[in-house]
This record gives C-alpha cells, sequence and structure tokens, in this order.
C-alpha cells in the first residue's frame, strides 16, 4: 500500500524546496518593465546579492541555469588559446572545464576523484612548474554537487598566491552559496558564479556572476566579449534592459527578492548554523545505519563534508531501489548517484543524494531520514540501528 499522498518532498540537491513566500510573491500579474516598481527592486537585488557572497565586488544576474553562469564568467576573462587549471572533485569542475574546453581555451586538469578534496601540494608544484605564467586561472568548485565534497577555498588562494602566480580564481558555488559558510572577498576569489534554484530558493531560471575588480581589468583586456554575456552593461546599465540584455525575468526577480528577504530577516549566520545541524543530524543517521549494513558516506572526513548535499553509497541495487521506494511509497524524492558509475557498477545505481538546501528545517529532515529507514526495512537492506535517535540527539542540541 502507497503512502504517498499529499505533499511529495523533493529531497534532490536541486531545485530545492521552494517556500510558499516566493512562490505567493511570484503569483501576481506581470509587472511593467519599463518603470515602477520592478526597476527599484531590481536595484535592491544587487546589494542582497553581494552580501549573501560576502563581497563588495561586482554583481551580474543571467536568465539562465548554472551552466550559463559558467559560460559567463570564462567569456568575460578567457579567450580562445588561453589556458586555465581545472582542480576536478567530482562531476561538475570537470563539466565547467569541458566548457572551457569547447569555447577554445587549453585546459590543464588535476583530478582528485571522487571522494577526494583539492590536493594543495600539486596545485602549488603544477604552478611553479608555469613560470612564464600560461595559465591564466585556476577553476574550482567549493561544494561538488555529486560528491559532496567541501575544498577549502580559503587554502586554495592563499597556495596560490605563495606560488608567486597571477592566475584568477574561479569558483563554482551554485550548490554551497546561501548554504555553506563561503567570504568571498575576505578569501580572495575573483570570479565566482552561481544560480537561484539551491540555497537561494528560487525556482530555476537565473545564474549569477560576482567579480572582483581584477577581473573587471581581465574583462577589460579582452578583445571580444559576446554581446549577451559581457558583464559590462549589466552592472552600470543605462538602460533598465541592460541588466539582463533583453526583457527582465519578471517573476523569478519577485522570487528572489522575497527569498533574499527570508534570508535577511534570519540572518546569514543562522542560516549557516541551521544547514551546520540538519547535515551533522543526516551524517549521523547514515553512520548508525551503516554500522550494520553496506551505507558508507562519500566523503569520510567531516570537515570535508557539505552542509549542502550528502552523497551516500549503499551499493548496487540497494541505492536505486531505494530511491524508487522513497518516491512512490512515501512521496519522497531523493538525487540519483550521479556520475558514480563503476565497472561492477555502470549505471552508479550503488549511490543516492540527500539535498538538504535552504528552505529545510529539523522535522523536514527527520521527515527525510524517517522515510528513508522505512525503505530500508521494507526493502530488507541491512542496516544498523539508531539512525533516527542519533539524528535526534544532533537536533536537540
Amino acid at each position: 500500500m502507497s503512502l504517498s499522498q499529499g505533499r511529495q518532498y523533493l529531497a534532490i540537491p536541486g531545485p530545492s524546496v521552494m517556500p510558499d513566500r516566493v512562490l505567493q510573491a511570484m503569483h501576481q500579474p506581470a509587472p511593467n518593465i519599463y518603470e515602477g516598481g520592478l526597476i527599484e527592486l531590481t536595484k535592491r537585488l544587487i546589494p542582497d546579492l553581494k552580501n549573501v557572497a560576502r563581497t563588495e565586488g561586482h554583481a551580474a544576474i543571467y536568465i539562465c541555469n548554472g551552466h550559463g553562469a559558467w559560460e559567463a564568467a570564462i567569456a568575460n576573462v578567457l579567450a580562445p588559446g588561453d589556458k586555465v587549471l581545472v582542480l576536478a572533485t567530482g562531476r561538475f569542475c570537470e563539466g565547467w572545464g569541458e566548457m572551457a574546453r569547447n569555447l577554445g581555451v587549453e585546459i590543464d586538469t588535476l583530478n582528485f576523484g571522487r571522494q577526494g578534496t583539492i590536493d594543495l601540494d600539486q596545485v602549488r608544484a603544477h604552478l611553479k612548474s608555469d613560470p612564464h605564467g600560461k595559465i591564466k586561472a585556476v577553476m574550482a568548485v567549493h561544494v561538488d554537487t555529486s560528491t559532496s565534497v567541501k575544498n577549502d577555498i580559503d587554502a586554495l588562494r592563499k597556495t596560490i598566491d605563495a606560488s608567486d602566480h597571477h592566475a584568477l580564481l574561479m569558483v563554482d558555488c551554485i550548490a554551497s552559496l546561501g548554504c555553506d559558510e563561503f567570504l568571498m572577498d575576505e578569501w580572495g576569489v575573483d570570479i565566482m558564479v552561481t544560480a537561484c534554484q539551491k540555497g537561494l530558493m528560487t525556482p530555476p531560471g537565473l545564474g549569477f556572476v560576482f567579480f572582483s575588480d581584477r577581473a573587471a581589468a581581465a574583462r577589460n583586456a579582452m578583445k571580444r566579449v559576446s554581446s549577451y554575456w559581457d558583464w559590462k552593461p549589466r552592472i552600470n546599465p543605462e538602460l533598465y534592459y541592460e541588466y539582463f540584455c533583453g526583457t527582465a525575468p519578471t517573476h523569478h526577480l519577485l522570487g528572489l527578492n522575497e527569498a533574499l528577504t527570508m534570508i535577511s530577516e534570519e540572518g546569514l549566520d543562522h542560516v549557516w548554523r541551521r544547514h551546520s545541524q540538519i547535515a551533522q543530524a543526516v551524517w549521523a543517521a547514515c553512520e548508525a545505519w551503516g554500522n550494520g549494513g553496506p551505507m558508507k558516506l562519500n566523503i569520510e572526513n567531516p570537515a570535508l563534508r557539505s552542509n549542502a548535499v550528502t552523497a551516500i553509497t549503499i551499493g548496487a541495487p540497494y541505492g536505486k531501489q531505494l530511491r524508487r521506494w522513497t518516491e512512490h511509497e512515501a512521496g519522497l524524492t531523493l538525487g540519483i548517484g550521479l556520475n558514480m558509475s563503476t565497472p561492477d557498477d555502470p549505471n552508479g545505481d550503488g549511490y543516492f543524494r540527500i539535498g538538504h538546501m535552504g528552505h529545510v528545517n529539523a522535522h523536514m529532515i527527520m521527515g527525510t531520514l524517517g522515510s528513508i529507514q522505512a525503505g530500508l526495512i521494507a526493502l530488507n537492506i541491512p542496516h544498523g540501528p539508531g539512525g533516527l535517535e542519533a539524528a535526534a540527539h544532533v537536533l536537540a542540541k
């Protein structure tokens, strides 16, 4: 008997749960795009976005997904023939590098696997082997959504500086912004990309590029930047439409404004702490279940785990079976094992992911974990006792 009737719960690592306040803010007639309230609202969004990124730099808004933000960042500072260093800790920095290569950029890739973080010694050695500074930028992800690893961006910047290299530091925060602590200016990030559908709690459709004055100077040295991706008119528009190189994404802006208001009301420091405690509850449950079965967190070191998403291995075919059961029997959708295929598990059916980002509280995560435990029992998947109790103790702190 299915018990999936009622409100479905999307526990994938983005799109995240959309708050009712955001949806209600969007549920209104189309506003005037030439004058009035929408223009003033857009102007307010820029400082609010920069506050979440912890930057005094620049912020450009694009009508696109995260992949579009990747391309916007590349288009403004990298030309065909330039070289970048790609630091791969999962699918997403690999993908960013592939996009750069497709645009004519030469890429050097250091791949640290699916369970590892960036090896700073390797980065230092690679940059030291580039005495003429042919590497124009270093690409990294703060949190890789596929592996759930969280990289130390502050340490990466210090490693670049200690190598006496002048490469720009480009960071993907699509999964982490508004979930894991990120300090753009303090950590010396030159370009940061993100999107609206995860920690920013807005339906997919907006991408953002934040950049420093140093990155702006690199843009000014470019011989050509495509009209649509060019960030210069977007940060200092003479006419309103230049924010978006055309018609404004009206209802996304209304929703984003409400989401940023919610973050401001809660306080960003509290948002980070809430995500941390909820993530620790997830880890505690999974570790308890793993004591008597095959379940294992993909990232062993807690200091390297994201507070936004957790990737878990449970062995094929259990991952796929569990996802199917929770969706069809309990109304809970878990994330797939993305880019986790192996020779023994070519479809990655032994993995699943739990998204715990954005509009998530204690009872929502306990419902998620309770549904997972019910699935483990229903499917006779070996697991240890006490998963829910372990999570409850974390949340009761």
